[in-house]
């Protein structure tokens, strides 16, 4: 099989997994291997990130089944049944995923058909239409689904782990300082002296948690039979309003003019906060802190890229809830 990958998939694997490109030499055959499992045929590949995702489709009854899988629960059209092939480097992140899926059941989400954490095999629900939320002029509108999806999916912490954990993520943090030699290198100092406050501070209420998606924005959001549902959770541990976080700073792209995206801020939090019964101040607060890491996620060694990030950052410290 032989396989187009673009230079930037290529290089977002190699550069985040140090076996990367061994991973990416025997992509083929873990492609091979996940048809003959499943029997599938697969189809073209979507955009690709970090993970191979493709179309595929497979017999609407599998052998070694009593059941069709019609009467199982999942979608058929005619004798085949759509689904997507999603195959990555197996990690935590991976893993986290499959086990936040397995809990969803398909309530406010893709369903899972498959999957082999060990391997990094996914075998997902097709989503018909399957627009993104982001193709939605009416921004009230659009947020007001998205809280309607973001409550649908709130989970208590299950039971017995397998999930990234919020307070994980934020202890990235505690590394900017050493990065720049301990300065802020390309973040304003007053800016980080605020989030590191605000971080210490939400991490000491001690409220409850529950599993949160974790990358909950426009382009994660699909329109399906079924309504409005998420795909690619990170599955992660951690308090409830920092699910608005990467939802406020999208859909990604050009920044909007200080005032509109102050306005629109200010409007989407009052809407968040409205339907979902959150904090909007708790709301707000997550925001800024989830705004500087992700900056600190995208920044280099001499301090470039992370641009937007930080952009948002500075918008969400200048408005008003």
């Amino acid at each position: 099989m032989n396989l187009d990958l673009s230079p930037v998939f290529v290089q977002n694997v190699t550069q985040a997994f140090p076996n990367g490109v061994d991973w990416l030499r025997r992509l083929p055959d873990l492609l091979s291997d996940a048809a003959r499992r499943w029997d599938l045929t697969l189809g073209e590949p979507f955009l690709l990130s970090y993970n191979y995702v493709c179309a595929a489709t497979r017999p609407s009854t599998s052998p070694g089944l009593d059941t069709p899988r019609k009467a199982r629960g999942y979608s058929t059209g005619g004798s085949t049944q759509d689904c997507v092939l999603k195959i990555g480097v197996p990690n935590a992140e991976l893993t986290s995923e499959i086990n936040a899926l397995r809990v969803y059941n398909g309530r406010g989400a893709c369903r899972l058909y498959e999957a082999d954490p060990e391997a990094g095999f996914l075998l997902l629900e097709r989503l018909r239409p399957g627009g993104m939320l982001v193709t939605f002029a009416d921004d009230d509108r659009a947020t007001e689904i998205a809280a309607d999806v973001m409550t649908r999916i709130r989970r208590p912490v299950p039971d017995g782990g397998g999930f990234l954990s919020l307070k994980g993520w934020f202890d990235e943090l505690k590394k900017l300082r050493p990065c720049f030699g301990g300065g802020t290198g390309p973040f304003p100092a007053k800016t980080v002296d605020i989030v590191e406050g605000m971080v210490r501070e939400l991490f000491a209420e001690g409220r409850p948690q529950v599993l949160l998606h974790g990358d909950f924005h426009h382009y994660n959001i699909l329109s399906s039979d079924r309504g409005w549902l998420v795909i690619d959770p990170k599955g992660v541990i951690g308090a409830p309003e920092y699910e608005a976080g990467p939802l406020l700073m999208n859909p990604w792209g050009a920044m909007p003019d200080e005032a509109e995206a102050i306005r629109r801020t200010q409007r989407r939090i009052a809407i968040l906060a409205e339907h979902t019964g959150l904090d909007r101040q708790r709301l707000w607060r997550w925001a800024v802190c989830h705004s500087l890491l992700s900056a600190f996620w995208d920044v280099t060694d001499d301090g470039s890229d992370g641009e937007n990030s930080r952009a948002w950052t500075e918008i969400f410290l200048r408005t008003q809830v």
